[in-house]
């Protein structure tokens, strides 16, 4: 057995020995195109994301699709790294989902930009303070984001590439604490997604919100009493107690997130394109808003609505629509569109997400 378990391990060493001189040679190709590239940008979401399916389509196991794209897209950011550090805005401190969506897509972040609020984090791309923002748009169980959804409608940024996160959360504590527990710490939208485990286990019980999980894991970690709704990574960081995993009510949870950056991404082969759009205020105008991407045929994933705040019971519309803004038929259905609505602002066209 130990002469197997040795041959084993010495084709290990061999294969990772291989490994090491095939990444050194990616590396250099990769940033001897970056010399070529010049000045623009170095983090091309649409190039990765081709990369990664194409490597999924040829995955046969036994790594999973997850291992597989955690793989390489480390492998890529370090890459990046040797033309230039990225540094990423997203809502902080560390130890949120934000942070980590932002790791999941980046493959590790060498520049983190922790930001107090959602508006800080669009600001911080704005001024020129980070090359890139992780904003959340969108949970499975709880619906739309709608600070990021506002702030959509007036920055100049471009959305670039989107994250799709599991979101599991755990009930943290103080490791010191052992009394009774009077209150509940945690983002508004976490305590929306953990309603009825709350109810059932913490019923009347205060609940009190916080701007980032993250946040509230730091509040429970000074008060005796409290207890806090957020990730296994905020109860490393803040060394809390674990007292229950998975209380989401939906075991499906998901939240979706945002990439923007001030460039746009050229089409990857299986892109979504995100619209602001207002009607005219004629009968029947939204409904004819929506008539050219059906004539087209360009499929619509998402249709959400929000207040303008320029008017009472005035409305603009977030729609997602697949293919990319220069792909011929979207094309021509934006052109249409433009004639039809009152407003209309390409938000971006990205890559849709990959595992």
């Amino acid at each position: 057995m130990s002469d197997i378990l040795k041959g084993c391990r010495d084709q290990i060493d061999a294969i990772d020995e291989q490994l090491l001189k095939l990444i050194n040679a990616r590396a250099a190709l990769a940033r001897e195109i970056g010399a070529l590239k010049g000045e623009g940008p170095v983090y091309r979401p649409e190039r990765e994301a081709q990369v990664l399916r194409r490597l999924l389509e040829k995955n046969t196991g036994p790594l999973s699709a997850e291992a597989v794209t955690g793989i390489f897209r480390s492998v890529m950011s370090n890459c990046r790294a040797l033309e230039r550090e990225l540094s990423v805005a997203f809502l902080g401190p560390q130890g949120t989902f934000s942070e980590e969506a932002a790791n999941k897509q980046f493959g590790g972040l060498s520049s983190p930009k922790p930001c107090i609020s959602i508006d800080e984090v669009f600001r911080m791309v704005e001024s020129g303070g980070a090359d890139y923002a992780v904003v959340p748009v969108e949970n499975s169980t709880e619906g739309a984001v709608g600070r990021t959804l506002d702030l959509l409608t007036t920055t100049s940024l471009h959305i670039c590439g989107e994250i799709t996160l599991p979101i599991h959360h755990c009930l943290l504590r103080s490791k010191q604490a052992d009394g009774e527990i009077k209150r509940v710490y945690s983002h508004a939208q976490s305590l929306g997604q953990c309603h009825e485990w709350l109810n059932l286990n913490l019923g009347g019980i205060e609940r009190v919100s916080t701007g980032s999980n993250a946040q509230a894991a730091e509040l429970a970690k000074q008060d005796p009493f409290a207890v806090a709704i957020a990730s296994q990574r905020a109860a490393e960081i803040f060394d809390l107690a674990v007292l229950a995993e998975n209380i989401e009510d939906d075991p499906k949870n998901v939240t979706r997130f945002l990439i923007l950056s001030t460039h746009e991404v050229d089409p990857s082969g299986k892109d979504k394109t995100s619209l602001l759009l207002a009607a005219k205020n004629v009968p029947g105008a939204v409904v004819g808003l929506l008539a050219p991407l059906a004539q087209h045929g360009v499929d619509m994933s998402k249709f959400e609505s929000r207040p303008s705040k320029l008017g009472i019971w005035e409305y603009v519309f977030f729609v997602d629509i697949e293919g990319h803004y220069q792909d011929p038929k979207v094309a021509k259905a934006l052109h249409e569109l433009e004639q039809r609505a009152s407003l209309l602002k390409v938000l971006g066209s990205y890559p849709v997400a990959v595992i």
